[in-house]
């Protein structure tokens, strides 16, 4: 299966729960606002969610997707690979368990840690501990599922992880709507706040069983047995720790954004997340699509000695992301008025509220093309089973995030703060870039650079067309449902139309890769099939 089709599985149905996680924090801002109980569910939430990121999407899967996919291949194949998932599903949910019992027990030290101001404000240090706690058995859950999602990615079923977050996203979409429903005329928000955390946790159960279902469609029957240190899962877990690091540095910074931004003005936590959800919208249908795609593709072509194979494979997901990523940062950042009025201002969300919210989709997506890169940069590393080097870089970013945080905030609050977290992303990616080219792993080419131009000069165009426009229609942003989706749709298609004429006409989209997004054709070789050279 090409590159071009694992990328369109993935983002076509990461874009469906970006909708559906659209959707629900739509809702959240109408219900809750930039409150208090919104504030301590957005904590209580990032806790496990992060964690979720940083190890079992993060670290485990660069980690065991590799091993694993090395065993598939090898001579032992499908035996030697499912024994070595065996020993890591037996091993790890104690593991799993353990780290769970202790963050529930010590959490109301975890949030201290985090989130201190919190305890200043009447209720909202206990309520959020409370919260934290009914939410953590998500982690032990859906880390569990990162690790069936991996067998299935080794061997190219990448569908059923990438819908699985679909679920999440429909138990709390039914969380506010009950929670809103229990609630009725008492006004008692903290009814909605548990209502998000018990679903939470109910979505983890949830998705870790539809995984399960699926690794056994694929014809897998994982056990558990008692737990074995094999010399592999050894290996796996010297791998981990520093994957933590390389893989999770835009985790991790979440972790210090949290901690700043609790020191802020209420709601400016709920205010940084609900921005973020417009981030996520490209970076988890291209990026997170693209690195997920490339790593077992990568670690074939390194394990078996293709090195040109490797270097034209990721260049070819450099092209599709810078592709894919700079109109929609450009967008974002010119329209960010209009998208934070029309979906999110209404009921307990104010005009002040979305205004501020758009300065920080501004700052965020600046370093949007950053973030994508690194998710493709990154498997080059760990296709190689090296993880030292992501940590060096990853280190040294965070600590360059850290202290731009401690420079910026004081003065310019949350706005600063988002803006720290795109330059701290941007020097990760330079940071892997030259480490790469260093070593002959990976490099530019002149004509990969040409068409990243050409589609830096279509972005330009589109970015003056919404520019001009976007202020015209402004009255409507506010209106009616009807006068929202017309003016918004109007944005996204003059926007959309804008860009593919002038990368058409200024040779900035491939041909080729529009002709593998419409159909397979029957002629290719299965080296064609695989890789989209760039030219």
């Amino acid at each position: 299966m090409s590159l071009i089709r694992n990328v369109g599985t993935i983002g076509g149905l990461t874009a469906i729960s970006r909708v559906f996680g659209f959707a629900r924090d739509m809702l959240l801002a109408r219900v809750l606002g930039a409150g208090l109980v919104a504030d301590a569910f957005q904590l209580a939430f990032t806790l496990p969610n992060t964690f979720r990121r940083l190890f079992a999407e993060g670290a485990f899967s660069v980690a065991f997707v590799p091993m694993y996919s090395r065993a598939l291949h090898g001579e032992g194949g499908e035996e030697q690979a499912n024994g070595f998932a065996d020993d890591v599903l037996s091993v790890f949910v104690w593991v799993l368990l353990a780290f769970s019992a202790l963050a529930m027990l010590f959490m109301p030290a975890l949030v201290w840690v985090l989130a201190r101001e919190y305890a200043s404000v009447p209720g909202k240090f206990d309520l959020t501990v409370l919260l934290s706690r009914v939410t953590f058995p998500y982690l032990g859950f859906i880390s569990l599922m990162a690790m069936l999602a991996g067998v299935l990615n080794a061997r190219s079923r990448f569908g059923p992880a990438a819908f699985a977050p679909v679920l999440l996203n429909l138990f709390l979409i039914s969380a506010i709507l009950i929670g809103n429903r229990l609630r009725g005329s008492s006004g008692d928000d903290t009814i909605v706040g548990m209502a998000l955390a018990v679903a939470v946790a109910l979505s983890g159960l949830g998705q870790f069983l539809y995984l399960w279902w699926e690794t056994r469609r694929a014809g897998v029957r994982l056990k558990i047995s008692a737990p074995r240190l094999t010399p592999q899962v050894k290996q796996l877990g010297a791998l981990i720790l520093p994957a933590t690091f390389g893989a999770g540095i835009y985790q991790i910074s979440q972790f210090v954004d949290t901690f700043f931004a609790t020191s802020l003005p209420q709601g400016s936590l709920t205010l940084l997340k609900l921005a973020d959800r417009l981030n996520q919208m490209p970076l988890g249908i291209v990026g997170i699509a693209l690195g997920t795609a490339i790593l077992p593709m990568l670690s074939r072509h390194i394990h078996t000695g293709e090195a040109g194979e490797a270097q034209r494979l990721q260049a070819s997901a450099f092209e599709i992301g810078t592709l894919l990523t700079l109109p929609a940062a450009a967008a974002l950042a010119v329209c960010a008025p209009a998208f934070c009025t029309a979906f999110f201002v209404g009921g307990k969300f104010s005009q002040a509220d979305g205004t501020v919210m758009a300065q920080i989709v501004v700052a965020l997506v600046a370093g949007l093309p950053a973030y994508v890169i690194v998710k493709i940069l990154n498997p080059g590393f760990f296709a190689r089973e090296d993880t030292r080097t992501p940590v060096i870089t990853a280190l040294v970013s965070l600590a360059f995030n850290i202290f731009l945080n401690v420079v910026v905030v004081r003065q310019w609050g949350i706005v600063g703060l988002a803006s720290a977290t795109a330059a701290s992303a941007t020097l990760n990616c330079l940071l892997l870039y030259a480490f790469l080219h260093r070593r002959g792993w990976f490099h530019f080419t002149w004509p990969l650079a040409a068409k990243i131009l050409r589609q830096l000069a279509a972005t330009l165009a589109m970015a003056a067309l919404l520019w001009w426009l976007t202020p015209l229609l402004s009255e409507h942003y506010s209106g009616s449902w009807f006068a929202r989706v017309w003016s918004l749709g109007l944005l996204v298609f003059a926007g959309l139309g804008t860009f593919f004429a002038a990368a058409f006409a200024l040779g900035a989209v491939d041909k080729r890769v529009l002709a593998q997004l419409r159909r397979r054709r029957p002629d290719r070789t299965a080296a064609d099939d695989e890789i989209l050279e760039v030219e």
